[in-house]
Order: C-alpha cells, then structure tokens, then sequence
C-alpha cells in the first residue's frame, strides 16, 4: 500500500468526524437562544408543572435557560424550602458554555404552589417529584444531569440511588451523606471554631428555644453565615442570595432541617438521614463538590467521590457553602470540564 493511500486511510475519518462534532458544536451555539421551535416561547421558558401527589395535584415552577440537546442541567435548590434564586450566578457562566440549566422551585418553595401539609415533606415525596419534572421537561440519559445543592445535594442523591438509569450525570455539591456525619463536623469542628462567648450566647439561645428572639439570626450572619455559608460582609451578599432568604418557607425548613443551624436536632425528620452504605451503588458518572469553609466537611465529600463507582472531586479552597458565588473561580469551572467531559465520552474518575 502506498504511503499517501495509507495517510488518506488513517486520517481523514479522524477529520471527517472532528469536522462533524465541530458543525454540531457551532449549532448549538448559534440556536442556543433560540425559543422558536419550543413550548415555552410565549412564556420566556417558564413552566408550571403539574405534579401529583399522596393528598392531590399541584404545580412546580421551572424556567429553562438555553437549548443544548446533550446537556441539560436541572438544579436543585437547598433549604429545605429555599428557591431557584441561590443559583442565578449559573447566568453568568453557563450561557457562555452554551450550557443549558434549568431553574427549578420545589413543592412549597416560592415560585412554586405552597400547600400547608406536612406529610408532603420527605425525601421520598420530593424524589417523585424530581421524576415527574424530569419527564414533563423530556431530561433523559443523553442529556439530563442533575445538580444539587446543600438541602438539593440529599434530594440528588436520593433521586440517583432510585433512578440512576435516568441520568447522564450526576452532581452533589456542598452536601454529606449523612446528617449524623454532618452534626458531629458542626459540634466538633465548626462550633469551636467560633468566640466561645458567642457560641454560649446562640447554644442558650437554642437551649431555651428562643429561636424567635431576633438576637440569634443576628449573630448567626454576622458570625456564622459569613464564615461558612458565604464568605463576604453582609453588606456585599448577592441582593439574589438576601432574597432567596426572604423568600424561605420556614414551614417546611424547620420540619425537615429543624430550628438550630448547627447541624439537625430536635424533631426534624432528616435528623437521621444516612445513605453512607449505599453510594457504591451508584455507577452515574459523578461529581462532588466541597469547599474548606463549608458547614460540611470537604473530606466527607471527597469520600463520597470514591465510594461511588465513577465519581470525581472538585475542591473550592476559598469556598463556604454557597461556593458559587464565594469561589466561582474554582467552582463553575470544574462543573462545566466535568459536563463537558462526561459529554464527550473523556470523562475519569479521580
């Protein structure tokens, strides 16, 4: 065979198919904004979803950002009963990458229907949920990747040890596997960490259940929240981040999460949610994310990258909490090489 046949032979397949992802690349970049062909045009990519539930229906708001037939990004908010709004700094990055996400406000969160039913709040409910989102919004495994965060990093996990089959992929930012786990790292890491003179003032506080009294939100944000839920002064947190707080349904947060923002106590009902022993279950390729100065240990996250089957750690070194918005220089750009990775067939496990 000649050399030149053989050159042709070897390379120009290569070529050929690096052309083809190339045209597809450009086309969903230039349709990305593109609304013309979809329902929601009329209503700017908002939905209300119908969902039925154990005591009757109601509807859950989503807005869908972008169009990118192979990645699809549903975002699940923390609280419990927090809003979509904790993740509107995704706008500042995603579209660039022609990413597409979408906004989701879970049952009882603001945006969405807020039925006064306290059996409608388990992880069991919720995980129907997120299914029966997922086929109104047609996510499947070419496409759907699920994120969550915090609150939405349990509802995640819980969804993909149920319904991995779904998934493209999956990411859990932010969040243990394990309240009793996360409970220990608040009492004997976080806890200390503060002036022992306001610690006593917030445990007496909690002590005699005093959780009106406006001096416990004060000084958990001027000594906790800036610590280790978002790392800057009050005065500078996102007017996105004071409104989801504004927006919190306290009803469902305290019947879940409980009262205390050191970890989950009293009567809340995922006080002893632990899912540790199942994760090696999981065979979706995974992301997990975990910041220094989080309220969740960052080497608990980095566990739970190894105990799945194919799963990978992004460390956030100046993170907290909401590292999307204290590190976005560490944070959006591992999810989007992550996305991009699983997408393309080069993802690795780390």
């Amino acid at each position: 065979m000649k050399l030149k046949t053989l050159i042709y032979l070897l390379f120009v397949p290569f070529l050929f198919t690096n052309c083809n992802e190339k045209t597809k690349e450009d086309s969903i970049k230039a349709n990305y904004l593109d609304f013309s062909k979809r329902d929601d045009q009329f209503t700017g990519g908002i939905k209300m979803i119908p969902i039925t539930t154990p005591i009757g229906k109601f509807k859950v708001w989503t807005k869908t950002v972008g169009n990118n037939p192979k990645i699809k990004v549903l975002l699940l908010h923390g609280g419990p009963g927090l809003t979509h709004e904790c993740f509107e700094s995704f706008d500042g990055y995603f579209p660039q990458e022609s990413i597409e996400y979408i906004y989701y406000d879970q049952l009882g969160s603001y945006y969405s229907d807020q039925p006064n039913d306290n059996q409608l709040w388990t992880t069991e409910r919720f995980v129907e949920e997120v299914e029966q989102a997922r086929k109104a919004l047609k996510l499947d495994n070419t496409n759907f990747y699920l994120l969550g965060q915090s609150w939405g990093g349990i509802l995640a996990m819980e969804y993909a040890l149920k319904y991995q089959k779904n998934l493209k992929g999956l990411i859990i930012s932010n969040m243990m596997a394990s309240a009793p786990d996360y409970n220990k790292y608040a009492a004997e890491v976080l806890g200390p960490q503060m002036d022992p003179k306001i610690l006593k003032q917030i445990q007496d506080i909690e002590k005699n259940n005093d959780f009106a009294n406006p001096k416990y939100s004060e000084l958990l944000f001027k000594y906790y929240y800036t610590e280790h839920i978002l790392r800057k002064p009050l005065e500078e947190w996102p007017e996105s981040i004071t409104r989801a707080f504004k927006h919190l349904n306290p009803n469902v947060y305290v019947y879940m999460q409980g009262q205390s923002e050191f970890g989950i106590t009293g009567n809340a009902t995922l006080k002893n949610w632990d899912v540790k022993s199942r994760l090696k279950t999981l065979t979706v390729p995974t992301l997990t994310i975990g910041a220094k100065y989080d309220t969740m240990d960052p080497e608990h996250m980095k566990w739970i990258s190894e105990e799945v089957q194919n799963g990978r750690f992004l460390f956030c070194p100046n993170g907290s909490h909401l590292s999307q918005y204290d590190d976005q220089k560490t944070y959006f750009p591992g999810i989007i090489k992550f996305l991009k990775d699983v997408d393309s067939g080069d993802f690795k496990k780390s």
